[in-house]
C-alpha cells in the first residue's frame, strides 16, 4: 500500500510533531470502517469539524475478527486504510492491532478523541486514557440504523 497519508503510528508521531509546532488541533476518532457507508461519512466529518487534522485509527483484520467474529472484516485492512486516507476529511491514517485505540491515543495523545453518539464515556475504555493525558472527548450523533452490521444484515437476507 503506497500512500503517505497512511502511516505506521511510529511515522504518524513524527508527522504529528511539525503540526503541534502550529499549534494544529489534532483528533482521533477510530473504528473498524468494514464497509464505508454514510454514518462513517458524518462521523469523519463530524470529527474533522472540531479539529484542524483528523487522524482515522482503523482496526487492523486481527483486531476486527477479535471484535465482530471470524467472518470479519469484509474488506482488508489495506483496502480499508486507502479509502479512508482518501477521503477528504481525512489527514492521515494507522492501523492498530489492539481490541482499543487505547495505545494509540496514548502515543499521539490529540487534543480531541472521538467516538458516535452510541458510546458515552461510561462505556468508553478510552476515557481514563484520553482523561490521564488531558485530552477532551467528543461524541458525534449518530444516524440511528446507519451500520455496517446492519448493511452486512441486509446483503445476507438478500
Amino acid at each position: 500500500m503506497e500512500n503517505s497519508r497512511v502511516l505506521s503510528l511510529s511515522k504518524l508521531k513524527d508527522a504529528l510533531e511539525t503540526y503541534r509546532q502550529q499549534n494544529k488541533v489534532i483528533v482521533v476518532t477510530n473504528g473498524c470502517f468494514d464497509i464505508l457507508h454514510t454514518g462513517h461519512l458524518r462521523l469523519l466529518n463530524g470529527a474533522k469539524s472540531l479539529g484542524d487534522i483528523l487522524i482515522v485509527a482503523l482496526n487492523s483484520d486481527s483486531s476486527v475478527r477479535q471484535l465482530k467474529g471470524d467472518e470479519r472484516p469484509l474488506v482488508k485492512e489495506e483496502d480499508r486504510a486507502e479509502v479512508l486516507a482518501n477521503l477528504k476529511a481525512v489527514d492521515f491514517v494507522t492501523i492498530f492491532d489492539e481490541a482499543t485505540a487505547s495505545e494509540v491515543l496514548k502515543a499521539i495523545k490529540p487534543d480531541i478523541y472521538v467516538k458516535g453518539g452510541d458510546y458515552n464515556p461510561a462505556n468508553l475504555p478510552e476515557a481514563p486514557i484520553v482523561a490521564a493525558f488531558g485530552g477532551t472527548i467528543k461524541f458525534v450523533d449518530l444516524e440511528p440504523g446507519k451500520s455496517s452490521t446492519n448493511l452486512i444484515d441486509k446483503i445476507k437476507s438478500l
